[in-house]
C-alpha cells in the first residue's frame, strides 16, 4: 500500500499503542481479585457466576456482537460478498454436513471440545497475528508461543466450562496439564524475547503471553469469570478497532452500501454505525430470538425448536466468523486496502 493511497483513502490508522492499552484489563482484574481476596473476604467471588456466559449482559457485550459485526461487514458490502461467495457457500455446506454426521457418530463432549478448541485458536491467533508485525520473531519462535498459548488456553477452557462434568481426577489432570503448558509458555517467552529488537515489541509479546498466564492464575484461584473475561475483552475490542477503522476509511464521506447511506441520512456518526448495529442485533437475538422462533414454529408446525437462534443461528455465524477471519484481513484481501497502521 503506497503512502499516497494511505493518506487519501485511509485517513484513519490502527494504533498499536491503542491495541496494547486494551491489555490493561489484566492488571485491573488482578487488582480486583486481590482486593476481593484480602479486603472484601470473597464477596466479589460469591457474586460472580462460574462462567461469563451466565450473565446476559456479558453475552450482549462480548463474543456475539463482534461476530455479528464481522458478518454484517462481509455480507452488506456487495464487492466483499461476491469476492468470497464461493468460500462462504462451501463452508456453509461443510458445517451442515459435519454436524449432521457428527450428531450421529460423535458425543456431545467431543463436539464441545472441538468447537472450544477452534474458539481458543481463533482468539489467540488474532492476538498473535497482530503482535507478529510488532515483535517480528523468527517463524519457529512465533509458532512456539502461538501453539503453547493455544494448548494452554484449551486446557483452561475445558477446565472451566466442563468442571461440573469432569471427575475430580480428570479435573486435576486438566489443571496439571494447563499448569505445565503455562509454565512452558512463560519460559518460552523469556527465550523468544531475546529475538525481539524493540522495547515495545517486548512489551507486546509479554502482553500476549499474559493473556494465558493471567487466565491460568484466575482459573486456579476459581475466579472463572475473570479468567474468561480477559482474553474475550481483548480479542473483541481488538476486532472492533479493525472493523471501525475499515468502515471509517471505506464509507466516510462516500457511503458504499445501504447501511451507511441510511446512516448518513440519519446523521449517525460513521464511528458508531457498525457497533450500534451489532450490539442491537445481539440483544434482539439473545433476548427474543428463541422465543420468536418457538412462537412461529408452534403456529405453523405445532412443534417447538429449542435454541434455534441462540445455539443454531449464532453458532453458525460464530463458526463462519472463525473461518472467514482467517483470510479476510490478510495481505491481498479487499479489506486491507482500507487498513493502515501508525508507525
Amino acid at each position: 500500500m503506497n503512502s499516497i493511497h494511505s493518506q487519501t483513502n485511509t485517513p484513519l490508522a490502527v494504533s498499536f499503542k491503542l491495541l496494547l492499552a486494551l491489555y490493561a484489563i489484566i492488571p485491573l482484574c488482578l487488582l480486583a481479585q486481590l482486593m476481593d481476596s484480602f479486603v472484601l473476604n470473597g464477596a466479589l467471588l460469591q457474586y460472580l457466576p462460574s462462567s461469563p456466559s451466565h450473565f446476559l449482559l456479558f453475552q450482549v457485550l462480548f463474543g456475539t456482537p463482534h461476530i455479528l459485526a464481522s458478518t454484517v461487514l462481509l455480507t452488506t458490502n456487495k464487492d466483499y460478498f461476491q469476492f468470497y461467495q464461493k468460500k462462504i457457500i462451501i463452508m456453509t455446506l461443510a458445517i451442515m454436513m459435519f454436524f449432521a454426521i457428527a450428531n450421529q457418530l460423535v458425543s456431545y463432549y467431543v463436539l464441545y471440545i472441538l468447537v472450544a478448541s477452534w474458539t481458543v485458536y481463533h482468539v489467540l491467533k488474532q492476538q498473535h497475528g497482530v503482535g507478529r508485525a510488532i515483535y517480528q520473531l523468527p517463524s519457529w519462535a512465533f509458532y512456539l508461543l502461538l501453539w503453547l498459548s493455544v494448548a494452554a488456553g484449551i486446557s483452561i477452557y475445558i477446565g472451566i466450562f466442563l468442571k461440573d462434568t469432569l471427575t475430580p481426577q480428570y479435573a486435576e489432570w486438566v489443571k496439571q496439564l494447563a499448569a505445565s503448558l503455562t509454565v512452558s509458555l512463560f519460559f518460552s517467552t523469556i527465550l523468544c524475547q531475546r529475538y525481539v529488537k524493540t522495547r515495545f515489541g517486548a512489551i507486546f509479546i509479554w502482553a500476549n503471553s499474559l493473556l494465558i498466564i493471567s487466565s491460568f492464575y484466575f482459573y486456579v484461584q476459581e475466579y472463572y469469570f475473570l479468567a474468561i473475561l480477559i482474553p474475550r475483552l481483548v480479542h473483541d475490542a481488538t476486532a472492533y478497532v479493525f472493523y471501525v477503522t475499515h468502515d471509517v476509511n471505506k464509507h466516510l464521506g462516500h457511503p458504499q452500501n445501504f447501511i451507511y447511506r441510511w446512516a448518513k441520512k440519519a446523521k449517525l456518526n460513521v464511528f458508531i454505525v457498525l457497533p450500534l448495529i451489532s450490539f442491537a442485533l445481539t440483544y434482539v437475538l439473545q433476548v427474543y430470538g428463541d422465543q420468536w422462533v418457538n412462537v412461529i414454529t408452534q403456529f405453523l408446525f405445532g412443534m417447538e425448536i429449542r435454541k434455534a437462534i441462540s445455539l443454531g443461528l449464532i453458532g453458525y455465524f460464530s463458526l463462519m466468523h472463525y473461518y472467514t477471519e482467517a483470510f479476510t484481513w490478510k495481505h491481498g484481501s479487499p479489506y486491507r486496502q482500507y487498513i493502515r497502521f501508525k508507525p
